[in-house]
Parts: structure tokens; sequence; C-alpha cells
């Protein structure tokens, strides 16, 4: 029996750990989130010389597609605040940490209009719910969206531009 409470523990604060935006079912006048199109993988070309947003697009590359999983942490599923930290980790050595909350607190305090690629972006998608993407340059930004997986998403879209909060430079 304590097997069981621990694992209902682990899975209760795996979940907590995920990005709060909380999954609600879609309705005909919820406006969704738009994507474009995948980027193709920039083969082997050294990392050391392509820039941050060289670097985006090729994770968006790596993981387009891969679905959204509370908590997740892999390929098999990844949350928002997971896929920006193991791209910030992978990419270019930055350990943030591991929410959404926490990660609208590191960095500076950057201006939408002054969105340049690399910056975090953060949005209030209900009450107690956020959600975090990484922009690839001024209007498009790079996410782990819960309808649709890993994806690249534009901030003029409707859904975005209405619940857009704030955004921190990290880089």
């Amino acid at each position: 029996m304590k097997n069981l409470q621990l694992v209902g523990l682990l899975v209760a604060v795996f979940s907590l750990g995920a990005c709060s935006h909380r999954p609600s079912a879609p309705s005909a006048s919820s406006p969704q989130p738009s994507h474009t199109k995948p980027t193709k993988h920039l083969g082997n070309i050294d990392p050391a010389v392509l820039s941050i947003h060289d670097k985006l697009v090729a994770q968006h590359a790596d993981w387009h597609g891969v679905p959204h999983r509370w908590g997740g942490q892999s390929k098999s599923g990844v949350d928002c605040s997971a896929l920006v930290q193991l791209t910030y980790q992978q990419h270019f050595s930055l350990q943030l940490p591991r929410t959404t909350q926490e990660q609208s607190s590191v960095g500076t305090a950057v201006s939408k209009q002054q969105l340049q690629a690399g910056d975090l972006v953060f949005f209030k998608t209900g009450r107690n719910q956020r959600h975090v993407g990484m922009m690839l340059d001024s209007q498009r930004f790079l996410h782990a969206s819960y309808s649709k997986g890993v994806i690249i998403s534009e901030l003029s879209n409707p859904y975005w531009r209405k619940n857009y909060w704030r955004a921190r430079r990290v880089l």
C-alpha cells in the first residue's frame, strides 16, 4: 500500500512541475493556436556556428510533432516548460528552472515590441494556467502545444495575442 501512495505522490509532484497550462475541451468558439509548417533539419552543421534562431529552428526540426504530455521530458511526450528547459540546456548550456512559473521570473523583462530570437514568451491561458514558448524572431515562437505537440506559432494569432502575458530575455 505504501508503494501505491509513493507512486501517487511522485505522479503529483511531476504534474506540478509541468507546464501549468491545463487541458480544456476545445469549443467551436475557442480560437485554436496556429502553426507553421516544419522547417528542414540543418544537417551536420557545427552547432557553435549557428545563431540563436538557427539553433531553435534545428530544435523544432528535431522535436516537431512530439506530443504534449503533462510532466513529460522526452520525445515520447513533453510539456511546454520541459521543452524550454531541455532546449536551453542542450543548445545554450543554460540551466533554467523546470516550471513555467519559475521560468517566468528568470532573466530580464523585455517588451513585446522588442522581442527577438531566444526570448521566452509567457501566456495566461486560464485563471491559474500558464504557457511558455521560445521566440524564433519577433513574431514566431516554438512551443509544446497541448493540442498539436511541438510546433511553431505566430504571436499575431488571436488566441496568443489575447493571452499574451510577458516576455523574459535569458540569453
